[in-house]
């Protein structure tokens, strides 16, 4: 990348910045959310409790020494970074490191009596059976009779805005927003990724997924319909191998989605069938790689999950997060080129992302300026705007 400019990489120790409220607000209310889901015994709380006072004040601890995964974390950073304040070390890696020591504190690694239990489940499942989920699926009817690729491309934008666009249904919204001055997306290279897909013989898709519940349903919901039309012939599909991130998905929150498509009737329920019916034979593989959960950018990636997506006619990035993994947790200038700071990938990547954080690449100036000038710099977090960036 030595024609990219370099960048600071995100910290979070600005009062008044994104990262620092993040840090500040959203772990300590995440903590008090975790406490009143399960009625954990008081050892479990006393352990919570301690995590709170350390992310307040505190500075990183260290695993426990019997950590079965201690010593990957130690090549993670985790001995660089223990012992300094959560504020001065990356953001990327502060944040991925809470959630594993949250984890640590309600004993979901065990051995005991909570070892496995999803302290985000009964969020994660409140929103899936939430009437909301069964609106946007009777919406699937609606669509069955359009276009084949009119419904793809509505599929996609389902998957890129996930619960705040309907499913993507409503494409005169989507019409309409492409007229306003300052457009919900603001970088659409959707025509280069069916290009990918439809230049290939029964091409691979790769879907690294982001969260569960109402944004992971219509992710399936296009890997069902491309699976289906044969616009792809084999889907792999990358999950977390545990909870991160409050909502994030696992294999259990796949399965839950997939019986609720099941369960819906209509054309939600004829998608459930064809995925349940690929798993079985292959054509939708799962992954959970433990590199899923790092505090690293992609760029860091081991050589058996880069072989995984060289592997794939195209791999599709989903969300904020990964897209912070994708180019990289740093204050890039907006018009960095996307495909300068992926060049790294070992295949054709694109990038599914509602914008909720500070990083974004790829912009045009124009567009860059229009953002700035409406909204000043809120753009960049508040989730009201996306993009859909290829780099073949």
């Amino acid at each position: 990348m030595s024609d990219i400019p370099t960048a600071p990489v995100i910290v979070a120790d600005e009062p008044g910045t994104f990262p620092h409220a993040v840090l500040a607000e959203r772990h300590p209310a995440i903590i008090r959310q975790v406490r009143e889901a399960f009625p954990y015994e008081p050892a479990r709380h006393r352990a919570l409790d301690a995590l709170l006072a350390e992310c307040a004040g505190g500075t990183v601890r260290p695993l426990p020494a019997d950590a079965h995964d201690r010593e990957r974390w130690r090549t993670w950073g985790m001995d660089t970074y223990a012992g300094r304040s959560w504020y001065d070390v990356p953001w990327l890696w502060s944040e991925s490191f809470f959630y594993r020591r949250l984890l640590d504190a309600v004993g979901y690694f065990g051995p005991g009596p909570w070892q496995g239990v999803d302290p985000f489940r009964p969020a994660k499942l409140a929103e899936l059976d939430s009437p909301a989920t069964d609106e946007e699926l009777a919406a699937l009817d609606g669509l069955a009779g359009r276009p084949e690729d009119e419904q793809a491309a509505a599929l996609l934008h389902g998957s890129l805005w996930g619960n705040r666009a309907d499913l993507g249904f409503r494409l005169s919204a989507e019409e309409a927003g492409r007229a306003a001055a300052v457009p919900a997306l603001v970088a659409d290279d959707s025509e280069r990724l069916w290009t990918l897909l439809t230049t290939s013989s029964a091409p691979t898709l790769c879907l690294v997924a982001d969260n569960a519940g109402r944004e992971l349903v219509p992710d399936l919901l296009l890997v069902a319909h491309l699976l289906a039309h044969g616009r792809i012939g084999r889907a792999v599909l990358h999950l977390k191998p545990y909870p991160y991130y409050v909502s994030d998905a696992t294999t259990a929150d796949l399965l839950d989605a997939v019986r609720r498509l099941t369960g819906a009737g209509g054309m939600a329920a004829e998608y459930g069938r064809g995925l349940w019916a690929a798993l079985r034979d292959g054509r939708l593989a799962l992954r959970t790689h433990p590199f899923s959960c790092s505090p690293l950018p992609y760029a860091d990636m081991p050589h058996d999950l880069r072989a995984d997506f060289a592997a794939a006619t195209v791999t599709v990035v989903k969300g904020d997060l990964n897209y912070r993994r994708l180019v990289g947790d740093r204050y890039w200038p907006p018009t960095t080129p996307f495909a300068g700071v992926t060049r790294y990938f070992p295949g054709p990547v694109a990038a599914l992302r509602t914008l909720k954080s500070d990083v974004i690449t790829g912009l045009v100036a124009g567009t860059e300026a229009a953002l700035t000038a409406a909204e000043g710099q809120r753009w960049r977090t508040a989730g009201t705007h996306a993009l859909i960036q290829v780099r073949t």
